[in-house]
């Protein structure tokens, strides 16, 4: 257990981990299992530094401040994920030219636009939520859309030949057990900030949602899923998260 968590650690943060221990190979294939207590500490942090921020500057940057933390601890490593599959889905026509355009290391005006728009919406409806509204939100969203978007791994196989992965592993589908695991991990901190507002947890069904629709999108465009779209899925589920915490508190 200890090296598959530390497995997950090295794979989804920048952070020095491989420095406590060599972790076997066939420990990668599991990592996704461990996801959402990553969101645990990078979801953890982004909050300490919004709430923190947020005492001696305006919201917005504030919650540019958090975001930037957690690109630093993660390496940027979901929104490059993000980028390439603007750019794949967007300018690919069949699954090989789609493929080939993900994999490409060059940035297209897909992945641009999209990251721009991305976080134009992220950091709107999170400063609308207020410092501490945000600061929660970020604790309980980051693991919870994590376990959400691990699913991607049991809905779909793998779009490449293991050769062809950038990170030359393809992860496991998942047992019963770690299944419950994963979903215990996701909605963990969620559990704890939503006890005294249960009308919230009306807003884990969106990234429920938009994984469905890009589990449908994937499967028709490329027969499956890739590093890539796990990363993307992610970030989506993740904004579909706050967006219905942000509607939800309108409402009231």
């Amino acid at each position: 257990m200890l090296d598959r968590l530390l497995a997950a650690l090295m794979l989804f943060t920048r952070l020095p981990f491989w420095r406590l221990r060599t972790v076997p190979a066939d420990c990668f294939k599991r990592a996704v299992e461990y996801w959402p207590p990553v969101g645990w500490l990078t979801g953890g942090l982004s909050a300490a530094v919004l709430y923190g921020a947020g005492h001696l500057f305006p919201i917005q940057a504030a919650v540019v401040a958090a975001l930037a933390c957690r690109t630093l601890l993660t390496g940027a490593l979901h929104e490059d994920g993000l980028g390439d599959f603007f750019d794949g889905f967007g300018g690919g026509r069949t699954r090989e030219q789609t493929l080939a355009i993900m994999k490409d290391s060059h940035t297209g005006s897909y992945a641009i636009l999209g990251l721009i728009l991305y976080y134009l919406l992220l950091t709107s409806l999170l400063a609308g939520l207020g410092r501490t509204g945000a600061a929660l939100a970020l604790l309980a969203g980051d693991a919870l859309s994590k376990a959400v978007a691990a699913q991607l791994i049991n809905l779909l196989p793998y779009a490449r030949r293991e050769e062809e992965s950038k990170t030359k592993v393809i992860y496991e589908r998942m047992s019963l057990r770690a299944f419950l695991g994963v979903l215990a991990a996701g909605i963990a901190p969620a559990c704890v900030i939503f006890r005294h507002a249960p009308r919230l947890w009306w807003a884990a069904l969106a990234p429920v949602a938009v994984l469905l629709l890009l589990t449908t999108l994937m499967k028709r465009r490329i027969g499956g899923y890739t590093g890539d779209c796990c990363g993307a899925t992610f970030l989506l589920c993740e904004l579909s998260f706050y967006a219905a915490l942000a509607a939800i508190c309108g409402l009231h």
